[in-house]
């Protein structure tokens, strides 16, 4: 009963920051998993897609794209493997490491990506930023990123 009794439990202010981060993660999430899954990616998928085409060469390391997207290894495998059946990615043998595996755009996957952008910002745009003031919007990524950058 020792650890209840010194436990710093939550103010109510603290309570509505966790509620509400809870309840938008949830619902913002169910919605841009909505949108991706009607144009036949999951939001694991969409992301490599963006990392790729963002990356010089349109490739990256499994590994570095694992840490970008805050996902395990086997948990990428699997999404890359279905991309890669569908000709959206390669991969290849890391020529400077025997053991590393590098994920390549194709030009399939640059054009599907060109595709799913627009419905994918819409959606983001109508879910989170259109429901927020401009301030709200940088007290957010303020926080949201001293928590990343904290646990990352």
């Amino acid at each position: 009963m020792a650890a209840v009794a010194d436990a710093k439990w939550l103010n109510e202010r603290e309570m509505r920051t966790w509620q509400g981060f809870l309840a938008a993660g949830a619902l913002v999430g169910r919605q841009v998993e909505q949108h991706l899954k009607q144009e036949g990616l999951s939001h694991t998928q969409y992301e490599v897609l963006v990392r790729l085409a963002a990356a010089p060469e349109g490739q990256l390391r499994m590994t570095e794209l694992a840490d970008a997207l805050y996902t395990s290894k086997s948990g990428l495998n699997y999404q890359v493997t279905q991309m890669e059946k569908a000709g959206l990615v390669r991969r290849e043998a890391c020529p400077t490491d025997v053991r590393g595996v590098i994920a390549n755009l194709t030009a399939a996957g640059r054009d599907r990506l060109e595709q799913i952008a627009p419905g994918h910002v819409e959606t983001v745009r109508r879910v989170l930023i259109d429901a927020l003031t401009p301030e709200q919007q940088e007290a957010i990524a303020t926080g949201l990123g001293e928590v990343a950058r904290r646990l990352g």
